[in-house]
């Protein structure tokens, strides 16, 4: 399927989002680097500081990537290297371990699909490729958040809405070596998230705490995803429409996702003009992205940004991909400081959990259908 635009041969790329489904233009062109002002590095370091100018400032940085291509890499984020070191080398051991191994985490042994998803069962955009990855991913658990002293205090209304097995799987059906590093990791990244949405809060206008009480039991979810190499024979041979990915075209569901990844590279970000731009692997760094649900309580100012995998390096890949939301029970609307004169908020209010319910109707959706 293609369209001439700008005299130059575009294709359509169609995918799935929480508002339906929608395409994006694709020019022509292989992929390229990003140039620092497509995806710009920006120092934590201030968000440290005890001065509210130094932390405004930032906000300000923050705001001007949200607004553009939505993604950036982040230094001086306060987690210690040896931290992010172990979990990747305790997730490299996980994966080339046997299968056998690998099954005793399965997902299928889970009541919400949580564990290892072995290769080939993942199909994230219904029009491309199956993904070529395996995953261990699962969701929030208080028992594994450090803020929460107490479970039982949680209230009745977000409790109930926070899932997991009984008998701590799949973690009970992992090596002790595996579940600490990966949880260390976890934990360092949850407190880098908190610290991070106060900033977001500030860059849109807002008290410095406006989204603390919002975000006190997140929906999270965690996946660390392990990418064999895809052969440049199979990219020689693509027939018909159907791209090869590692991890398929998609947009994240949440407020942000915080990605570690290794030096491989593979990670891919469309542009607003439609060029798919190689989001290169920066050592010491995270790369940032917004997702659908802060996209739409900012009245489309931030972006929630297309972005893909192909790992062609010829070397196994890993990733890991966390993702941040409001307490599942929190209905949020347009947020005022996103309307400006003259304007109408695009959307009505919605709570986290319906979002993410019809965000996955959605998709599946899709899946059945196979055109729009």
């Amino acid at each position: 399927m293609s369209t001439t635009q700008d005299l130059e041969q575009t294709t359509t790329l169609r995918l799935a989002s929480g508002n339906g489904p929608i395409t994006r233009s694709i020019l022509p062109h292989p992929s390229r680097d990003a140039l620092p002002c497509e995806l710009p590095i920006i120092s934590l370091a201030p968000l440290f500081s005890s001065s509210l100018a130094d932390r405004l400032e930032l906000a300000q940085q923050i705001r001007q990537a949200a607004t553009t291509n939505g993604f950036f890499y982040i230094t001086s984020h306060g987690i210690p290297p040896f931290v992010t070191q172990e979990a990747e080398e305790a997730a490299f051991k996980f994966f080339r371990s046997p299968t056998e191994e690998k099954e005793k985490a399965s997902m299928h042994k889970s009541l919400y699909k949580y564990g290892w998803k072995p290769p080939r069962t993942q199909r994230l955009n219904p029009f491309e490729s199956v993904d070529h990855r395996e995953s261990f991913s699962w969701r929030y658990d208080p028992r594994y958040d450090p803020s929460v002293d107490d479970v039982t205090k949680i209230p009745e209304e977000v409790r109930v809405m926070i899932k997991h097995d009984p008998d701590d799987y799949p973690w009970s059906a992992v090596s002790p070596d595996f579940k600490g590093a990966i949880i260390r990791y976890f934990q360092a990244v949850l407190a880098l998230g908190r610290v991070l949405l106060r900033a977001f809060a500030l860059s849109l206008g807002l008290e410095e705490t406006a989204f603390d009480e919002k975000s006190r039991w997140p929906d999270l979810g965690m996946a660390v995803n392990y990418y064999p190499p895809l052969s440049m024979e199979e990219k020689e041979q693509e027939k018909g429409e159907e791209t090869k990915v590692s991890i398929g075209s998609h947009t994240d569901f949440q407020l942000f996702t915080i990605l570690g990844q290794d030096q491989v590279g593979g990670l891919q970000v469309l542009s607003r003009s439609g060029q798919w731009l190689n989001a290169k692997p920066i050592p010491g760094t995270f790369v940032v992205n917004f997702g659908d649900y802060m996209q739409r309580i900012t009245n489309d100012k931030y972006v929630s940004t297309v972005h893909r995998v192909q790992n062609y390096s010829g070397k196994e890949r890993l990733s890991m991909a966390f993702f941040f939301g409001f307490n599942l029970n929190e209905t949020c609307e347009v947020l005022d400081s996103c309307v400006e004169e003259g304007e109408e908020p695009k959307y009505e209010a919605i709570s986290c959990w319906e979002w993410t319910q019809r965000r996955v109707k959605m998709m599946h959706d899709v899946k059945g259908n196979g055109s729009y």
